[in-house]
């Protein structure tokens, strides 16, 4: 049977799931890449905050979409399971797995051309509308949108190299909008750029090692402007990345890549996000609410696609578990190397719950070693919050409450927390600005859009108490001989 150590690229991947069952599932019946291919995902595998009803499931590879030759697969990593699977861990291990990959990594190589992802070549002119099937995800999306595009671009200044996932609207036949988060690395990149007059050449990489996705989602402290995250997919993988040099701008791109786009982030153009449908929106964020199109983005002037034979797209369903993995788990790890370098040995794992998308809301599994370390599980809480400010609520629990399991977490909200003493609020300050709840409408003592009142739930029980608050024990049992036919 295959196993994650043969995995370089998505293919390798899509091999390894194969072999499992329940992880991938395939389709010839046309799909509609226009709403409906989102719309069939909902139900296999999207997971939460989709619109009920959804699930955790499989995998789904389109192998026949409408008017185009590409497949389409998307959920790779919608289930932390498959996640742990194709990165050799388990679901428990995979933030300390990241942190292993942070510590040992490998910086990335360059090869001489062509590269796999450069078997097929479109230059311009050219019409990515009818190249590559973007899809949609409702009928209210500002247009079609490429969101698994692992962006690489280096500073003009200093050569330093950054990856990033960001959203891509097709807006002509070779330009994308590219909307930026305020404070992102490669916007940095952007804004050095334009203060030249220059253009940023830039690769957009699709459909690849899952390794490189989730290492790439790592975000400051833990990276800081000038970091390279390929360096951590180097050390997920034990080995380096291949790169390759574009065909027509001066960029790199990564030569297992499945789909290539080349361009350039042109200076002082701008474009309204929905400017070919006028519907307000942009696509489905990840709190699981439509997105506001914004009014003017940078633009991606599109000079040329290169592919693999038979390439296949990769896609990510608006929100729901994808997302969760993919921002949660780096999150993750990063809180654990935050907090671990303040109070060795006290927080034993964490949660970034896919109800708040892997960025609002944390469950923390504290153990309290003596009765000097009361009140220690709140400090770490805040630690979290000062080094994540997306972070919204933090749940603390102890040892024997399975964090992945959110009744028992629900079990210990109920059994070991008293609302008026249990409950810390730290209001009026910077969270994550796509919380619809976070306006003064909402809240008449919030001082701006994008503040929040952060919460810690303490539903850890006081270390005097502990001998009150003992689980049941059951025998342990090898229940495997129960089970044969």
């Amino acid at each position: 049977m295959a196993s994650s150590a043969e995995v370089y690229d998505l293919r390798s991947a899509l091999a390894l799931l194969a072999k499992h069952p329940g992880q991938l599932l395939s389709t010839n019946v046309e799909v509609d890449p226009d709403g409906e291919l989102a719309g069939v995902y909902r139900h296999i595998g999207a997971g939460t905050p989709v619109e009920p009803p959804t699930r955790v499931g499989p995998a789904m590879l389109f192998k026949n979409v409408k008017n185009h030759d590409l497949s389409v697969i998307t959920g790779v990593m919608a289930s932390r399971e498959r996640t742990a699977l194709l990165l050799g861990t388990s679901k428990e291990r995979l933030p300390f797995t990241l942190l292993e990959a942070l510590r040992h990594r490998i910086d990335p190589v360059t090869i001489s051309a062509p590269a796999p992802c450069q078997e097929v070549v479109h230059e311009a002119p050219l019409d990515i509308r009818t190249l590559l099937p973007a899809p949609t995800n409702t009928a209210e999306d500002a247009g079609p949108y490429f969101n698994m595009g692992l962006i690489r671009a280096e500073d003009p200044e200093t050569g330093e190299a950054d990856v990033t996932i960001h959203r891509l609207c097709v807006q002509g036949p070779d330009r994308l909008s590219v909307y930026f988060v305020p404070g992102r690395h490669i916007d940095q990149f952007r804004m050095k750029a334009e203060k030249k007059g220059q253009p940023l050449p830039v690769s957009i990489n699709m459909g690849l090692d899952p390794a490189l996705y989730v290492g790439a989602c790592f975000e400051a402290p833990t990276t800081p402007l000038g970091f390279d995250e390929l360096t951590i997919g180097g050390g997920l993988r034990r080995r380096a990345v291949e790169l390759v040099n574009c065909r027509t701008v001066a960029a790199k791109a990564i030569a297992h890549a499945e789909v290539v786009i080349e361009g350039e982030i042109l200076p002082g153009e701008r474009v309204r996000e929905d400017a070919n449908t006028n519907t307000g929106y942009a696509m489905p964020e990840f709190p699981g609410y439509m997105g506001e199109a914004q009014k003017e983005l940078p633009v991606i002037r599109v000079t040329a696609v290169t592919t693999r034979r038979n390439a296949i797209l990769q896609t990510i369903i608006g929100p729901g578990e994808e997302h969760t993995n993919l921002a949660g788990i780096p999150t993750e790890a990063s809180i654990l190397n935050h907090v671990e370098a303040a109070m060795p040995g006290r927080l034993k794992n964490i949660y970034a719950h896919s109800a708040g998308g892997g960025k609002y809301l944390a469950i923390m599994q504290f153990d309290k070693l003596s009765i000097h370390d009361e009140g220690r599980q709140r400090q770490a809480a805040l630690a979290a919050f000062a080094a994540f400010s997306e972070l919204k609520h933090i749940i603390l629990v102890d040892p024997d409450v399975d964090i992945f399991d959110t009744n028992d977490v629900l079990w210990a909200m109920t059994t070991r927390y008293q609302g008026d003493v249990n409950t810390l609020f730290i209001p009026g300050v910077r969270c994550h600005p796509l919380d619809p709840s976070q306006t003064p409408e909402f809240n008449p003592l919030l001082p701006a859009h994008g503040t929040s009142c952060k919460t810690i739930f303490d539903c850890t029980v006081p270390f005097r108490l502990k001998d009150k608050f003992r689980r049941a024990h059951f025998q342990d049992v090898d229940i495997r001989r129960f089970l044969e036919n």
